[in-house]
């Protein structure tokens, strides 16, 4: 049975709290990010992502996670920093957050839920993790970390006519 995120709420970097239930009737692609990992690079494409698709209803968001390899021992200040002077994210980024074990983050646990990974494992193997959510608050697709966001422009372009 799917459930919609809407009903989650975020704490951004800035110390905001967003409620998803805002983003309704927009498609969601949310991201698990780390700014010392080899998929780093990724940012410009979900920024490219963000860039190209927000005034069609897309909604980019990373989620910075500390939890593969010590990848973001940055603080939420120095994470932003960083994306912003490394790749010009302009994209919403969360406070650092687990989205594995006893700590992760409701909304993850529900991405998980209903996006299993291969073998229909519902851990986050690594950073770059990539959730693709419909207009109506449920997940279309997973994608691994080493799916470029090019990759998915077929699906988010899919989702925004749907």
């Amino acid at each position: 049975m799917s459930a919609s995120i809407h009903p989650h709420t975020v704490t951004l970097n800035t110390g905001e709290t967003l409620s998803l239930s805002q983003h309704s009737g927009k498609v969601l692609l949310l991201v698990n990010t780390a700014s010392k990992c080899g998929f780093t690079p990724q940012y410009e494409g979900l920024e490219k992502l963000h860039e190209q698709y927000a005034d069609k209803g897309l909604v980019v968001m990373g989620f910075p996670c500390d939890q593969f390899g010590h990848q973001e021992p940055g603080n939420n200040e120095e994470i932003a920093k960083f994306c912003s002077l490394n790749y010009d994210v302009k994209f919403a980024l969360s406070e650092k957050i687990d989205v594995n074990g006893e700590a992760a983050s409701p909304l993850f646990k529900t991405l998980k839920e209903q996006a299993p990974g291969i073998l229909g494992s519902k851990r986050i193997k690594w950073n770059f993790t990539k959730f693709l959510v419909g207009k109506n608050g449920e997940v279309i697709k997973r994608y691994a970390p080493t799916t470029k966001p090019s990759e998915l422009i077929s699906d988010i372009e899919s989702a925004l006519q749907a």
